[in-house]
């Protein structure tokens, strides 16, 4: 009986092990169909990365460069807006580049905000200037925006999500949140 028993265990499992073997070339071919689409995404990103202009400076001194901005912003009586991310984040690039060549929005923020990239990447990552609003990056990823007023006060925090709509950015969302943020006069 124990043999009839292990002979038909065997045959069970040996059964089981077929039907898996069998499932195994579905499942490869899918998961290099999967890796050949990753593979398809990451090269048109890093094509449409390379295209767009790198607003990111690892090198300046983003300490002085937000004081000076201060002074710049408190004569003209206007906000500044802090892009924070890096010349690495596509989402960032889109960003800037959207603002740079949306006629309306460059308006409103031509006219009411100072703006500046704050650079985070490996080569500077602004530890000090980020612990100061708070590490806002490690909350809601890149890009994130920090606005100020024209005194230097931290007014708020915007992650850019919110802002997005399909591969890009709502007109109305990014106009909006613009606008919510001028300088009250």
């Amino acid at each position: 009986m124990v043999t009839a028993f292990l002979g038909l265990s065997l045959v069970v499992f040996s059964q089981e092990l077929k039907d898996k073997i069998k499932e195994k070339p579905k499942d490869n071919a899918l998961l290099v169909k999967t890796e050949h689409a990753e593979l398809e995404a990451k090269k048109k990103a890093a094509e449409e990365k390379a295209k767009l202009p790198k607003p990111y400076d690892p090198n300046a001194d983003a300490e002085k460069d937000i004081q000076n901005l201060i002074a710049k912003a408190e004569k003209d009586k206007k906000n500044i807006m802090i892009q924070a991310g890096g010349n690495w984040c596509i989402w960032c690039l889109r960003f800037n580049q959207y603002v740079q060549t949306t006629p309306e929005l460059k308006k409103i923020v031509d006219e009411n905000y100072e703006y500046y990239h704050l650079n985070y990447s490996p080569e500077n990552k602004n530890e000090k200037i980020f612990a100061k609003y708070g590490n806002p990056g490690d909350k809601f990823g890149y890009p994130v925006f920090i606005i100020l007023d024209q005194n230097g006060k931290m007014i708020h925090v915007q992650q850019s999500d919110v802002l997005e709509e399909g591969k890009g950015y709502s007109l109305e969302k990014v106009k909006e949140f613009f606008n919510t943020w001028t300088p009250r006069s």
